[in-house]
C-alpha cells in the first residue's frame, strides 16, 4: 500500500501546508489563514479541518497516512508540548495530544528552523549529508542542528537557537532575548544594519554608497559586490562573528556541512566567502573542511522537515 504523510508549517500569519508521498515528493501544496485570535484556540483545529478535508478529497484512507508533522514558531519538547509561543498567543499547548485527538493520526511536533534544517537536510541545500548545522539570516536568526539525521531539540525545545550565543561586547543594547552580544544582532538583516551604521558613524571620511540614506542590509551586500570600501568592511566583520561562532558549533556536533538561508541569503554566494574564510581561520582542524552551501527549499523546507520528522 502506497503511504502518505503530511507537512505543516504555522506562521503567525499563514499555515502551509503539504501532502508527501513517504519517498518526499510533494504532490499538493497550499495554505489557510493562521486565526491567532481568542488566543490562536483555532490554530489547531483549522489544521486538522483543512487535513481531514484533503485525506477526503484524494479518496484517502487514514490508514494509509504514515503520520502529521507539525512545526511552529517556538520551543517544542520531546514529548510535543509547546511552552509558549508569542506569534500564536500560545502559552503551554500539548500538540502532538491535541493533533491526535482531533484526527487519529501520530503526529510529530517540532520548532519551525528545526523543521528548515530537516527538510534542507532532506531533499534541499544538505541533501546526501547527515549531520547538518542550519543559519537562518533573516530579521533575527534562526538555526536548527541535524546530527546522523535527526534534529537536536534539546531538554526545553531550544537546541539550534544559533542566533542568541554571545560573539561580542561592542553593544549596549539588548536583544529580543534580552540579552546583549548575540549573534543576531549583528549577523541577522537587522544586524548587518547596525553593523553597517557602526562602520560609517566610526569612519566618516570613508566614502560609500551607503552614506545620506536609508538602507537595508540588501542594500549593503549590493555594495559589496560593487566594490564599496566600507560595504567591505561590514561584510568582513559579519563574517568574523558568523565564521566565528560556526567554528564553535563545530567543536559541538561536527557538522559535514553548513546550509545558509533566510531573506538575506539571497545575496549569494558571496555572503559564504566572507563567512568560510573566518570558520576556516577558527575552527578546530578536524572540522576545517566542512561544506557550505546556500539552501534551496525556500519558503517550502518547513513543510518538507515537518513531513520528514514523521518518516
Amino acid at each position: 500500500m502506497k503511504k502518505y504523510c503530511f507537512g505543516i508549517d504555522v506562521g503567525g500569519t499563514t499555515i502551509k501546508c503539504g501532502l508527501f508521498s513517504t519517498d518526499g515528493n510533494l504532490l499538493d501544496k497550499w495554505e489557510i489563514t493562521t486565526r491567532t485570535e481568542e488566543n490562536g484556540v483555532h490554530i489547531l483545529p483549522d489544521i486538522a479541518a483543512a487535513i481531514n478535508q484533503k485525506i477526503e478529497d484524494r479518496g484517502l484512507t487514514k490508514n494509509e497516512i504514515e503520520g502529521i508533522g507539525l512545526d511552529i514558531p517556538g520551543p517544542v519538547n520531546e514529548k510535543g508540548v509547546c511552552m509558549l509561543a508569542v506569534n500564536l498567543h500560545w502559552g503551554q499547548v500539548n500538540i502532538v495530544r491535541e493533533m491526535e485527538k482531533m484526527t487519529g493520526i501520530r503526529t510529530k511536533a517540532l520548532n519551525d528552523a528545526n523543521a528548515a534544517a530537516l527538510g534542507e537536510c532532506w531533499k534541499g541545500g544538505g541533501a546526501g549529508h547527515k549531520n547538518l548545522i542550519m543559519v537562518t539570516l533573516g530579521t533575527g536568526i534562526g538555526g536548527g542542528v541535524v546530527v546522523e539525521g535527526k534534529v537536536i531539540a534539546g531538554a526545553h525545545g531550544s537546541g539550534g537557537e544559533i542566533g542568541h550565543v554571545h560573539v561580542t561586547e561592542e553593544l549596549n543594547e539588548p536583544c529580543n532575548c534580552g540579552n546583549v552580544g548575540c549573534l543576531e544582532q549583528v549577523a541577522s538583516a537587522t544586524g548587518i544594519v547596525r553593523l553597517a551604521k557602526m562602520q560609517l558613524d566610526q569612519n566618516p571620511d570613508q566614502p560609500s554608497v551607503l552614506r545620506g540614506k536609508a538602507f537595508t542590509a540588501k542594500d549593503v551586500w549590493d555594495a559589496v559586490k560593487a566594490g564599496d570600501e566600507a560595504a567591505d568592511a561590514i561584510a568582513e566583520k559579519f563574517g568574523l562573528y558568523l565564521g566565528r561562532a560556526l567554528a564553535a558549533f563545530a567543536c559541538v556536533t561536527d557538522p559535514e556541512i553548513y546550509v545558509i538561508g533566510g531573506g538575506v541569503s539571497k545575496a549569494g554566494n558571496v555572503i559564504l566567502d566572507y563567512v568560510q574564510k573566518y570558520y576556516r581561520q577558527y575552527a578546530f582542524p578536524g572540522c576545517k573542511d566542512a561544506a557550505f552551501a546556500l539552501a534551496t527549499l525556500g519558503n517550502d523546507a518547513g513543510i518538507y522537515g515537518a513531513a520528514k520528522v514523521v518518516l
